[in-house]
């Protein structure tokens, strides 16, 4: 496994345009292909397993990475402390716990990203103890605007985090002690100045709940599926009727057109779903 600490994922000298780019294009691993590879990674230490499993979510790394860019860090760095993170992740991933590798890896990639935030966002660290790093990211996203809060807003954050007031006022504090204004002038360079609105942190940053969800959609969907074509004509008819369609049939449509009593389709319907719900459990 210490052959992984081996592998180089640097970013390229020239537009970071280009690296997303070229990140985009490498395929998603299916849940199959990933289970894989880890368990290559893991029995074997297949250092070639690791390459395509990092690889494969460089892309959700850039992703994360721009929810982050208010901090007036460059963009490159984040990427890079994500990556760095990203393999850490794939390091210790266990594929017996059957889930997605990027529901695994985000925690460990915010976790570098945050700590790199830290040590260079100021000259003078600002959060030093764990509660004051997490106060640190909370605070930013609990403001619902540039200025002082007000004691009742003090008091909501701290509750809403679990902490001190005073916690919360020397926070405040510490990240307003900062040599910015809040507005620029005409004469500044708008591609390199950052004003403290853009320290806000962008919240629509989430692409493994976006992509855990849809891969959790597709596979109850293709359960479903294979559930459904087990069943009879009739049941298949039914329960297709009934449940997958915009405007259900009734059950005395139903009983018409399949010449039973609707008592009959009701029964047929009831032991459908027993079998189909038998089925996805197994």
């Amino acid at each position: 496994m210490n052959q992984l600490a081996n592998l180089q994922f640097a970013l390229p000298a020239g537009s970071i345009d280009s690296y997303v780019r070229s990140v985009n294009q490498v395929p998603i691993l299916s849940f199959d292909e990933e289970q894989r590879l880890a368990r290559l990674l893991q029995e074997n230490d297949d250092i070639e397993a690791a390459r395509q499993l990092v690889m494969s979510h460089l892309r959700f790394v850039v992703k994360i990475a721009r929810g982050y860019s208010g901090y007036g860090l460059q963009q490159a760095d984040l990427i890079q402390e994500g990556s760095i993170g990203l393999m850490k992740a794939v390091k210790r991933f266990n594929p017996d716990f059957g889930v997605r590798l990027v529901s695994f890896a985000v925690h460990w990639v915010r976790a570098e990203i945050h700590e790199f935030i830290l040590k260079n966002w100021r000259v003078v660290k600002i959060a030093t103890t764990k509660a004051q790093r997490k106060l640190f990211f909370n605070l930013r996203s609990s403001k619902k605007r540039l200025g002082w809060l007000n004691q009742q807003e003090v008091n909501e954050v701290a509750k809403d985090l679990g902490v001190k007031p005073s916690d919360v006022i020397e926070m405040e504090k510490r990240m307003s002690n900062y040599d910015a204004t809040f507005d620029t002038h005409l004469d500044d360079n708008e591609e390199s100045y950052n004003t403290p609105a853009s320290y806000l942190e962008n919240n629509e940053a989430g692409p493994e709940e976006l992509l855990e969800s849809k891969q959790n959609i597709d596979h109850e969907q293709e359960t479903l599926q294979n559930a459904i074509a087990l069943l009879d004509d009739r049941s298949k008819d039914i329960i297709s009727s009934r449940w997958l369609v915009e405007k259900k049939a009734t059950l005395h449509e139903l009983a018409a057109i399949h010449n039973i009593s609707a008592e009959r389709v009701r029964q047929i319907e009831n032991s459908a779903i027993k079998k189909l719900k038998a089925s996805i459990k197994e």
